[in-house]
């Protein structure tokens, strides 16, 4: 099926869905550190400056530089709204998908903010990660609609599997949060004095892991079911998914039983991200968007129009 490129657009919104994930990242290195409180209060650094002083030492230059990351996010929003603006003919859903991550990140800073006015609560602090995943979810679709029409989708799969790879996204969902959860309840607070949601480590490790193992066992039920119909594509976004799972699992196991060293709980914060995104794929491999017919250039025998394979009903 052909396919809509966008040359300006696409490579910029790649930029922020790379962007956004790295986010996480910084973010985790600043929790790690110890810095949450680098910056005692916001929108300034100290209550007479906007930027990190001497005084603060390092913990203030690493929550300071975890500031200004949004600046460089916010430029490369900016950039995507325009390019969308500026693209012939424009394209709505390119227009708010961009404008959607644009607002997001002020929003995200505004929460940030609150992590720091309420003394690193794990809870506010948990929202401030769940936002980072849901701006990389519409930096996502911004991205993968650059390679796609404006047409309704048309899946690729029975309704059946369209159901199991919804359950998958929604455990893969309820991983993330459980995992947020897990690190309310941890050590690493981002600060000496930061208070814990008192909940059992053990116990919500343990749940955790659980919906894990559901997460991987729908994940190889989705490989095995796409192959079985003949949906190459799908079945490799899955097989993708299960491979950073099995990654990310290894690096869950080996920080439980060695005490969550640093290093291994940043490397663990980025496979949540890349298990997030490779979610994401699968769920966009199962349909695709045709482009749209200009009313002023018909389809004609020379072009003709994209035939759509209803899916056989189930």
């Amino acid at each position: 099926m052909p396919k809509v490129k966008l040359p300006a657009l696409r490579p910029m919104a790649l930029a922020s869905l790379i962007a956004n994930v790295g986010l996480i990242v910084t973010g985790a290195a600043v929790r790690l550190t110890d810095s949450g409180l680098g910056c005692p209060t916001w929108p300034k650094c100290t209550d007479g400056s906007y930027t990190t002083t001497q005084a603060m030492g390092v913990h203030g230059v690493i929550e300071f530089g975890n500031r200004l990351l949004t600046f460089v996010l916010a430029a490369i929003a900016l950039a995507c709204f325009i390019l969308a603006l500026l693209e012939r003919p424009r394209r709505r859903r390119q227009v708010w998908l961009s404008l959607g991550v644009l607002l997001g990140i002020p929003g995200q800073g505004v929460v940030g903010g609150i992590t720091v006015l309420t003394n690193l609560n794990p809870w506010v602090v948990g929202l401030h990660f769940l936002l980072s995943m849901a701006l990389i979810v519409a930096a996502y679709a911004l991205w993968r609609s650059t390679d796609e029409g404006d047409g309704a989708p048309v899946f690729r799969v029975a309704t059946p599997l369209r159901h199991l790879t919804w359950l998958t996204f929604l455990a893969s969902a309820a991983v993330v949060v459980l995992g947020v959860i897990v690190t309310g309840s941890g050590p690493h607070s981002g600060d000496n004095g930061a208070k814990r949601n008192g909940l059992d480590p053990a116990a919500i490790a343990q749940a955790h892991a659980d919906v894990v193992f559901l997460l991987v066992g729908l994940t190889i039920a989705l490989w095995f079911a796409f192959r079985a119909v003949g949906a190459p594509g799908p079945a490799r976004a899955a097989l993708i998914l299960f491979a950073v799972e099995m990654a990310q699992g290894l690096i869950g196991f080996v920080q439980y039983f060695t005490h969550l060293p640093v290093a291994l709980v940043a490397a663990h914060m980025l496979g949540a991200g890349l298990v997030w995104t490779s979610t994401l794929a699968v769920v966009w491999s199962i349909r695709e968007r045709p482009p749209v017919a200009s009313a002023a250039e018909p389809p004609t025998a020379d072009t003709p129009a994209p035939a759509q394979q209803p899916v056989p009903a189930s």
